[in-house]
């Protein structure tokens, strides 16, 4: 009989902490798969978005060249998914390959190598030929991935501590304590009086010891994934990226288009001058079709909203139900005493059981945690034995919490400039512009130091009392440019 009762004991236990957690565990199961749906919808929306609006505006000429943004959109879902994908890298050999076929494009008349396309992508930097958007865009897209992917993974290290802490093995002094409180009281006659609640915690605290444990790492963890929630809901937010990113991408496209000649001279001076294209005309009409404009953005037209939500709602949700998972193990003992199932409650302190009789619980409540359980009266607890089952929980706690430390302070990526970046336009360098040149002046800003752009020779001569030294800085220009070619 006692050994029934003994089992019965633990499984009564078992299947106590079980339901008690089921709402922290469902929390993490149902938030992360809400996350989850809306983060991969968001990408899927954008594509199909940016998809829809390239075949309006470019027609065949997008989608002959399709692959380049398909391999973007591929690179962050493997990203998002946790694949090895360094986002700043990947994004600069989006635009470099972007580089490489409009300059076909709008060269139609030359013939290009591989060697020579790859001396074209090396100048994208120090020619912007896509004005700011890259720059804009790689700090928005990498701070706001590098977030939502830490968040939800957050989230799946939440669900999956949950459910294996949740999941308890008592030790054997654990269940002769449980089978005192629980059943002795049959044995002496009282089949009907419950344990008093003082003494339900003392056995739960003595049960439950390891699992208090966990709650320092926990409440870190919990405070860490608000705090990049508010992230997302801030400077991070990946909504407000993604649904406008066919847009900006089109920008640096028309800034390309614009800014076509001067970017051509100044390859044409870096890499060379190519060599003539066998059938010309056929592809002299090319740019013709290309020298299209797309539609302006309008932010009203809000696309579909991913897994029928905004992010701002869903995050807001999240926030509210981790900040109610905070302490959720070292109250876990009070919460199981509180069951009506279990004790008395704790407005019944004469009429309960108190491990002896029908009487008051005189001992102290112990304190939560391993170690305070070393004069627990009611379980037998070896304190220099912690759970290493729970260890490599509080471990695993550990390392999500740094990632997510690192993901609210950007450290993932070194950004050059987080001041104005949430916007996607505006030059966010804080300069007027008498002082700071203009965006997308592709004239006035970063060209090669070696070179000299040859619009800027020809407006020269139009300006008035040039002196000596300028007319003769003119002149060695010029002549340098013949050298070279």
């Amino acid at each position: 009989m006692e050994d029934k009762l003994s089992q019965q004991s633990k499984l009564e236990f078992e299947n106590l902490v079980e339901e008690t957690s089921h709402f922290v565990r469902t929390t993490f199961v149902s938030r992360h798969k809400k996350f989850d749906e809306f983060f991969r919808e968001l990408l899927e929306n954008a594509e199909r978005s940016l998809n829809n609006m390239f075949v309006r505006t470019y027609g065949m000429l997008y989608m002959q060249n399709s692959e380049v943004f398909q391999d973007l959109f591929t690179e962050l879902k493997r990203y998002y998914t946790g694949g090895n994908v360094n986002l700043e890298e990947m994004l600069n050999d989006f635009w470099a390959r972007l580089l490489e076929r409009m300059f076909q494009l709008i060269n139609p008349q030359y013939h290009f190598s591989e060697d020579y396309l790859e001396c074209v992508s090396k100048y994208t930097d120090q020619l912007k030929p896509f004005g700011d958007v890259p720059r804009k865009l790689k700090v928005q897209v990498t701070r706001a991935f590098i977030a939502a992917r830490t968040f939800v993974q957050g989230l799946t290290v939440g669900r999956e501590v949950a459910n294996r802490v949740s999941k308890v093995s008592p030790t054997p002094g654990c269940i002769r304590a449980l089978m005192k409180m629980l059943y002795c009281p049959y044995c002496r006659g009282l089949p009907t009086v419950k344990p008093c609640n003082n003494y339900c915690l003392n056995v739960m605290k003595g049960c439950l010891a390891n699992q208090a444990d966990l709650d320092t790492e926990w409440n870190l963890f919990i405070d860490a994934m608000l705090l990049v929630a508010e992230r997302l809901e801030g400077p991070f937010n990946i909504e407000s990226v993604m649904d406008p990113i066919d847009v900006k991408i089109s920008e640096a496209i028309m800034n390309m288009q614009e800014n076509s000649m001067q970017v051509s001279a100044k390859v044409f001076q870096g890499c060379g001058q190519p060599k003539p294209a066998p059938a010309l005309r056929s592809s002299r009409s090319v740019p013709e079709n290309f020298n299209t404009r797309f539609r302006p953005y309008n932010p009203e037209e809000q696309p579909t909203t991913a897994a029928g939500t905004s992010l701002d709602r869903l995050v807001t949700d999240i926030k509210e139900k981790l900040k109610l998972s905070k302490k959720f193990w070292s109250t876990l003992p009070y919460t199981i005493c509180k069951d009506e199932r279990v004790t008395a409650g704790p407005s019944i302190e004469e009429d309960c059981w108190n491990g002896h009789a029908k009487a008051r619980y005189l001992p102290e409540i112990m304190n939560d945690g391993l170690t305070n359980q070393i004069n627990n009266p009611e379980v037998d607890v070896d304190i220099t034995r912690p759970d290493t089952f729970i260890r490599q929980q509080i471990m695993a706690l550990r390392v999500m919490t740094n990632k997510l430390k690192n993901a609210y302070n950007g450290n993932d990526v070194n950004f050059q400039d987080t001041s104005d970046e949430t916007s996607g336009s505006g030059s966010g360098s804080g300069c007027t512009d008498d002082i700071c040149p203009t965006e997308f002046d592709f004239v006035t800003t970063e060209a090669p130091p070696v070179d000299s752009d040859r619009r800027e020779v020809e407006a020269s001569a139009t300006q008035p009392g040039w002196s000596l030294q300028t007319l003769l800085i003119i002149f060695l220009s010029l002549l340098l440019q013949r050298q070279w070619r």
